[in-house]
């Protein structure tokens, strides 16, 4: 296969409301992709099925080979919420799957690259909102994995805040060579981060559109290609969600 994750026509159900209907996607080796729809698509349960968290559905996930030999299946996954521990350190809370022992060294590494040097022995309470998504980041990058999986991990911080985590995961993704999937409902977070866009939409949910975003890293978030596949997006959503 050339994808690391490949979903294939994906359905599930919640009780007698089928949510996803068939949807296939895949996500490519050092590929960012973003999941775009109206709320209740089902884009967080597409994630956790991509994440390996849900299995209570119909259709397949295939992983690459390499990914199902590392430890932990070789995928990190980033909540809305940072869900750190608060009575460990942002050190602990970081190599928290090695039974709270951590690599000293790999740990101060991530905190690093993450923009949190000299804050490993500070406490969740002590942390804004955005740090405290950098240290969730830098836990889901502990195990070295090669695909990231992010459930809207910005949602609750403040819009400045937010660009500049933006700018934090396409820095990681690059410096580690791994591929993101991306929850958000947030048009310009999508095509400023994305290689591609996916639009999930109707009822129940189908994959309504892909639009490719060909466009060189860094980008400039007034750039008009942007804003055309920005009007593009909105146009389809508007429509899939008056289906």
């Amino acid at each position: 296969m050339s994808g690391l994750i490949e979903l294939r026509r994906v359905s599930k159900a919640f009780g007698a409301t089928l949510v996803l209907d068939e949807v296939s996607c895949g996500l490519a080796p050092g590929e960012i992709v973003s999941l775009l729809g109206p709320s209740g698509c089902g884009k967080s349960t597409l994630l956790r099925i991509a994440a390996g968290l849900d299995r209570d559905y119909q259709g397949g996930v295939q992983l690459d080979p390499q990914l199902e030999r590392v430890a932990g299946n070789g995928i990190g996954v980033v909540f809305q919420e940072p869900r750190l521990m608060p009575w460990l350190s942002v050190a602990q809370n970081v190599g928290f799957a090695d039974g709270w022992s951590a690599e000293d060294k790999w740990v101060q590494q991530l905190l690093r690259d993450v923009g949190l040097q000299g804050r490993g022995d500070a406490l969740s309470k002590q942390l804004s909102g955005g740090q405290a998504q950098r240290v969730a980041i830098a836990r889901a990058l502990y195990g070295k994995p090669r695909v990231l999986l992010l459930d809207e991990p910005f949602s609750a911080v403040d819009a400045f805040t937010r660009m500049k985590l933006q700018d934090l995961v396409a820095d990681l993704a690059v410096r580690y060579g791994i591929a993101v999937l991306l929850v958000t409902h947030d048009l310009d977070e999508a095509f400023y981060l994305s290689d591609r866009v996916l639009i999930l939409g109707g009822t129940p949910s189908r994959l309504q559109r892909e639009l490719a975003v060909p466009l060189a890293r860094p980008r400039d978030r007034r750039s008009p290609q942007l804003a055309q596949l920005r009007g593009e997006a909105l146009t389809e959503l508007y429509q899939s969600h008056a289906l």
